[in-house]
């Protein structure tokens, strides 16, 4: 394989991408740093197919990166490969409003052959071609420049082994008929509303006790002010107003600016500052959570009970035999909410009730419930038996 000295220019980019753009698949990683942003810094972007390989700086001045990024998100031809893709997915669709595709993520594949629930880059280089990686510069200040050879070479791995095992990996799947699994899942990655950050929304990441509508207008609009003041400012959230300090305005709120330096978390300074002003601005327009956005005295499947949650616990152990028995990973095949709906009586729009997942497990899961398949010990090994 080819490997291409660092690119840091547009008619170098527009080259290698024409020249892989033929290729029917490529592998994709991309270093960033977030300790500090709001938006992920992207630092470097490594691409390969199963002839050569590039890490790209898309901090070079005046590089264009429109060519690569065409690549990604608008060729269909070609499948796009990354190994854990959430972050480099996240990050593509903040530069496009728009998320690769077709994809094809060897992390989720890994789940389905068996090798664990999450399982590293190092560890499935090592299980698929018996590399051991250098960790050296696993911890490298990605934004700093320049970069040196071996810090290069250590980000090119990520793309030039990936682009290896994707081949085998596939081969594995065609035999053991797991392909089709995880048609599933690659499109869910995929969709584009899993990276979307509305501002409306983020209060239904903030954790509250309450359920009050009240509190939860509050809620809703503390949060977008935050992640507005985020974004504004390029700084993550919690450097904003961390989380805890969010629930507790919106429990128990400031009647005045003064009083936000009584908040625990607040600086005293908010007493008069803008941000402070800018605070209590959202505050003051907030409306009551309506009806139709109110969160579910459950969640928004019927409560398990005493009864059910023995139900639920009978299941996950069907779960772990089941995994055990056709060696696939326990979180690909079902989660737990899915589990204790199942448990508490839903049947409906439930995933392991559909497609390979009912015939893996779906089946016998209604069966147990059911009353029509026990657990039994055979030679000192859990395994499931029809009943009469």
């Amino acid at each position: 394989m080819q490997i291409h000295p660092l690119i840091t220019d547009s008619k170098t980019l527009s080259d290698f991408c024409a020249r892989i753009a033929k290729s029917p698949y490529v592998a994709i990683d991309t270093e960033f740093m977030r300790e500090n942003s709001y938006w992920p810094e992207l630092c470097l972007i490594q691409v390969a197919d199963a002839h050569e390989a590039a890490a790209i700086d898309p901090k070079a001045a005046g590089i264009d990166l429109q060519p690569l990024l065409d690549l990604m998100v608008d060729n269909e031809d070609v499948l796009k490969i990354f190994h854990a893709g959430g972050q480099d997915i996240e990050i593509v669709y903040n530069l496009t409003g728009k998320t690769p595709h077709p994809m094809f993520d060897t992390q989720i594949a890994a789940m389905a052959l068996g090798l664990g629930e999450q399982i590293g880059y190092g560890n499935l280089v090592e299980a698929w071609l018996g590399v051991q990686l250098d960790k050296g510069a696993r911890f490298t200040d990605w934004a700093r420049r320049p970069l040196d050879k071996r810090q290069i070479d250590y980000a090119i791995g990520d793309v030039t082994y990936l682009i290896q095992i994707f081949p085998k990996m596939l081969e594995e799947l065609r035999k053991t008929g797991r392909g089709d699994w995880l048609d599933q899942e690659m499109e869910r990655i995929s969709d584009p509303s899993h990276y979307e950050t509305l501002p409306e929304d983020a209060w239904k990441r903030v954790r509250i006790a309450s359920k009050k509508a009240d509190v939860l207008g509050r809620l809703k609009a503390l949060a977008a002010w935050r992640e507005i003041e985020a974004q504004d400012k390029n700084l993550p959230r919690g450097r904003i107003v961390k989380d805890e300090t969010l629930a507790d305005i919106a429990s128990h709120p400031p009647r005045t600016q003064d009083d936000l330096g009584k908040v625990r978390g607040l600086s005293a300074t908010w007493r008069t500052n803008d941000i402070g002003a800018r605070l209590m601005a959202s505050l003051a327009k907030h409306q009551p959570l309506g009806k139709d956005e109110m969160p579910d005295r459950e969640p928004r499947r019927p409560g398990l009970g005493k009864d059910g949650a023995l139900v639920a616990d009978l299941l996950k152990l069907l779960l772990k035999i089941r995994s055990r028995d056709i060696n696939v990973a326990s979180r690909l095949l079902a989660r737990s909410d899915d589990i204790e709906a199942l448990a508490a009586g839903v049947r409906n729009d439930l995933s392991i009730l559909e497609g390979w997942r009912y015939e893996q497990y779906g089946r016998d899961a209604v069966d147990l419930v059911e009353g029509r398949l026990a657990f039994a010990v055979k030679g000192g090994r859990l395994k499931m038996t029809r009943t009469e």
